[in-house]
């Protein structure tokens, strides 16, 4: 029998969810984002909005998305390592539509690594679709970036068969 879903809360992310959340960075990424990084999306940037996943008080994946005359751009999703495969990356990406949408945005975007297969899948099943790539834009080791594009007022949710 396959994973189930576990008792997962979505909900903002709040200065005290940072030492869970950079655990997670540093766990998913070659090139993981600083505490000030963080510190200056949650407390600088008025067009910043981060959801957090949690089983009880401890985060256990994010998703940040910058909201900017109608488009939304994903500036990044993360699950633990522990926590992959549960269906928690799905629930945040669309959480973080859903509070897109109700802030008048039309569409999203995205990179994803050009090596990430996993997420890529995730993000077509969810509706977002390839349009070009950015050459070089990891700086760790220079791969190029697949930018991926939704239209959210004509979009399926993702959810269903």
């Amino acid at each position: 029998m396959g994973k189930s879903a576990p008792p997962v809360t979505i909900e903002p992310m709040r200065l005290r969810d940072l030492p869970d959340i950079l655990k997670i960075e540093r766990l998913s990424f070659p090139t993981p984002w600083s505490r000030n990084a963080f510190l200056s999306e949650l407390l600088e940037n008025d067009r910043a909005y981060y959801l957090v996943a949690k089983i009880g008080d401890r985060a256990i994946g994010y998703v940040g998305v910058w909201l900017v005359v109608g488009e939304g751009h994903i500036t990044n999703v993360a699950v633990h390592p522990d926590f992959r495969g549960l269906g928690v990356g799905r629930r945040l990406i669309l959480s973080i539509e859903q509070l897109a949408k109700e802030r008048r945005t039309k569409r999203m975007t995205l990179e994803v690594r050009r090596s990430n297969l996993i997420a890529q899948r995730l993000y077509h099943q969810l509706g977002y679709v390839g349009a070009g790539y950015r050459r070089g834009y990891y700086r760790d080791n220079n791969e190029d970036a697949l930018i991926m594009w939704k239209e959210l007022d004509r979009s399926n949710s993702g959810e269903g068969p």
